[in-house]
């Protein structure tokens, strides 16, 4: 982080803690889209991500006098965003029953070459999903949205070389589940008796 930036965000922080409200809409219009991205997809619907977004930004609020500017202040909100996000996960796997392999106990069936993929947006956001949750945070933080392995490390509270890891499995998971045959709809006898 250059010294302009830093000296930016601490301006910022500092005008959000005396109280400046338009500082603050300045912060949610600069940092909203990407934290509204993470949410979705470490969530997995709009819904979800609308509420965390609104969870990230008032915990943003309350906690905005612990930042230190030892890192971007964007770092710092998607640390916030991730725990919000982690934190919602949890607690719906405790509200829910949700039986689903982990990377640790998957062995890949296929060892040849990679055979061509025809991926959708939607496929590639429903391997996402399926993911376990702290593969799909470093996955995410890393790949998607561009931040080193230390970066996410310090965002995630895990050491560089578990971040490394992690998106390391991520990609083996993902191309194993992109692999997968897509489900075929199958009309049903009723309607294909009326095609007669």
């Amino acid at each position: 982080m250059s010294d302009v930036e830093r000296s930016a965000d601490a301006q910022l922080v500092a005008r959000c803690l005396a109280g400046d409200l338009g500082a603050f809409e300045d912060l949610y219009r600069q940092h909203s889209t990407r934290l509204y991205n993470l949410a979705y997809r470490m969530l997995g619907n709009p819904t979800d991500a609308e509420d965390a977004l609104q969870d990230i930004f008032l915990t943003a609020y309350r906690k905005l006098d612990s930042f230190r500017a030892a890192s971007a202040l964007s770092t710092w909100l998607y640390r916030l965003g991730m725990n919000v996000c982690l934190d919602r996960l949890r607690s719906k796997a405790t509200r829910q029953e949700h039986a689903t392999d982990t990377l640790e106990t998957w062995t890949p069936v296929h060892t040849g070459p990679a055979p061509e993929l025809a991926v959708t947006k939607i496929d590639l956001e429903r391997a996402i999903g399926a993911l376990p949750e702290g593969a799909r945070a470093a996955f995410l933080l890393h790949d998607v949205e561009g931040f080193d392995h230390q970066e996410v490390g310090r965002i995630l509270g895990i050491a560089e070389g578990t971040s490394k890891s992690q998106v390391h499995k991520a990609r083996i998971r993902l191309r194993e589940l992109l692999r997968r045959p897509r489900p075929v709809a199958v009309a049903s006898d009723n309607a294909s008796a009326g095609m007669d």
